[in-house]
């Protein structure tokens, strides 16, 4: 049992299980035949054990001699000296056992399909996309249901699929879900089927990062292209945002609930203050404009999530508490595992108690459907 107490510990809204740590027979033992054969399995190739999907390595599994030395380095896992043979994240019992140390009472947790996990046959996409679903509430979540929260994949493929398989993620248990934004036309109205059935089941999407550029600028660990990836990373959510908001999806569904996931904070007050500023100046002259302001529809609508923001007691004022989550990222080379008390305090430390509960803690419970925050 953990000593936490959920009503002081801290709710992580963005953390990660990355394709490498997550168990081999996920997929294999949860497709028919015919699926398993060519959805994601691993295999060994040049004595490293990897995943394939449709004849393609799609990523490694587990953590090899060969990168070993520098997945360590940069995990923060391994930084902080524990042991790990790259599945440590994607065993509930050790999970939560980083998260004792690190005094998180809940975790909400970004698959492969976050960052990207390429199936191109729609098909095929659906099945696993749903096998990873089921295997997230029946496996994983279910090692600590009031803790964990694996979040569910929703096929990008089609609407109709998508939302078809969001009504059976909140029937099976699931408490949100990703759509992989860039797959899809996010102002075509065809995905109002979607937001319609977001709004109706009550489940937050989440919009996340994903890698590469327009230009090419991509993670490359080790290399100087990693920290200039970085620091431009969260500014791919501002076209999504942009589309939500003028193309009208957020006005017509008020019930619907958006996550930028891994956004940071620093660039949203000015994001916001120019959208509504272009409202102002064109809203007469366009096809279609809503009615409310965007940044009156960012804060009723949409929570952006953050992990370290040094200006984070200036910024959150002009957002509003109420729109903002914090995030330890963990595992990730961000992540402030295990010294994120020592990382909240440093960001938020000038705010108020009441504000400082709300962004590590209520919001997300609130949002996600956890009970015990205070």
């Amino acid at each position: 049992m953990s000593g936490i107490n959920p009503a002081t510990g801290v709710y992580s809204c963005d953390d990660h299980l990355d394709l490498s740590a997550v168990p081999p027979d996920v997929w294999q033992s949860r497709l028919a035949r015919a699926d398993a054969e060519r959805g994601p399995r691993v295999e060994t190739r040049d004595g490293a054990s990897v995943w394939i999907c449709e004849d393609r390595v799609i990523g490694r599994s587990g953590i090899s001699a060969k990168t070993g030395d520098a997945v360590k380095k940069l995990s923060a896992i391994g930084r902080a000296g524990i042991e790990d043979d790259g599945f440590r994240a994607g065993t509930p019992k050790l999970r939560l056992d980083d998260m004792d140390r690190d005094g998180l009472w809940v975790s909400v947790i970004y698959g492969p399909a976050a960052l990207g996990l390429p199936i191109h046959d729609p098909a095929l996409q659906s099945v696993c996309f749903a096998a990873w679903n089921d295997w997230a509430v029946e496996e994983f979540n279910a090692g600590a249901p009031d803790r964990l929260c694996a979040l569910a994949f929703l096929p990008s493929h089609s609407p109709d699929a998508a939302a078809t398989e969001l009504e059976r993620a909140a029937a099976i248990g699931h408490r949100g879900a990703i759509v992989q934004i860039f797959d899809i036309d996010l102002g075509d109205p065809a995905w109002d089927r979607l937001w319609a059935t977001a709004e109706e089941t009550g489940l937050p999407i989440s919009f996340h990062l994903k890698d590469g550029t327009w230009s090419n600028l991509s993670y490359k660990m080790g290399k100087w292209q990693s920290a200039a990836f970085a620091t431009v990373l969260p500014l791919q959510l501002d076209e999504p945002l942009a589309t939500m908001v003028f193309c009208g999806a957020l006005e017509r569904y008020p019930g619907l609930k958006l996550v930028l996931a891994e956004s940071g904070l620093g660039w949203l007050p000015y994001f916001l203050t120019r959208m509504d500023l272009e409202w102002r100046n064109l809203g007469d002259k366009l096809d279609y404009s809503p009615q409310v302001a965007p940044s009156e529809l960012f804060r009723r609508q949409v929570m952006a999530t953050f992990e370290e923001e040094e200006m984070g007691a200036q910024f959150i004022p002009l957002l509003g508490a109420d729109s903002c989550m914090w995030a330890s990222d963990y595992p990730h080379t961000d992540s402030t595992f295990p010294d994120s008390r020592h990382a909240i305090e440093e960001a938020l430390g000038a705010l108020s108690e009441a504000d400082r509960r709300k962004i590590t803690a209520t919001n997300c419970a609130m949002l996600y459907g956890f009970a015990h925050a205070s």
